[in-house]
């Protein structure tokens, strides 16, 4: 894996208590630990936006296909009676 080689001041009091959450091999390896956490919250936020229409439509208001309400009980008939003959579940 490459690497970059950063350069920075930070407050030391914060310092401090990110050393004291884990026994952290190095620095380097503490940084990269905070940036994969920042790079993964941003993406958890990017996936929650994503399921936002969700929240704004009720699932049993219907659009052009139908209802989600709708679909989701016709996909529990037909898989309660075994579905397409010969399908494997």
């Amino acid at each position: 894996m490459s690497r970059t080689r950063i350069s920075t001041t930070v407050d030391d009091s914060l310092m401090a208590r990110a050393r004291s959450l884990e026994a952290w091999p190095s620095v380097a390896r503490m940084v990269d630990a905070a940036l994969e956490a920042l790079v993964h919250r941003y993406r958890q936020t990017e996936i929650d936006a994503s399921y936002e229409a969700y929240d704004r439509i009720p699932m049993d208001e219907p659009d052009a296909w139908g209802s989600l309400t709708d679909f989701h009980e016709a996909n529990r008939l037909h898989r309660g009676a075994g579905g397409p003959a010969g399908a494997q579940a």
